[in-house]
């Protein structure tokens, strides 16, 4: 079967720790990514939930500015806090 490169671009920590796992369970970075990619496509789907860190939703980034501002002005009492706690 015929060969071919692949350019990866990633941070320089990142490819230091990739490699020592890779190595740590006796493989290179090339076939973990064989690996990977051969899985995606016998699955035709990323082989693991890929997702947001839920601090940063939308729904939590209101209720933070709306409590920063609350602190800001004065506002903000046990409660307050509580009460949006529970809802």
């Amino acid at each position: 079967m015929a060969q071919t490169n692949i350019n990866i671009r990633m941070e320089e920590n990142l490819k230091r720790e990739f490699d020592t796992f890779c190595s740590a369970v006796g493989m290179t970075m090339t076939t973990a990514f064989c690996i990977f990619a051969k899985k995606v496509v016998m699955e035709q789907k990323i082989p693991f939930e890929i997702s947001t860190d839920p601090f940063y939703s939308e729904t939590n980034m209101k209720r933070l500015e709306k409590a920063m501002k609350e602190a800001n002005e004065g506002k903000v009492t046990r409660h307050n806090l509580l009460k949006e706690e529970n809802e």
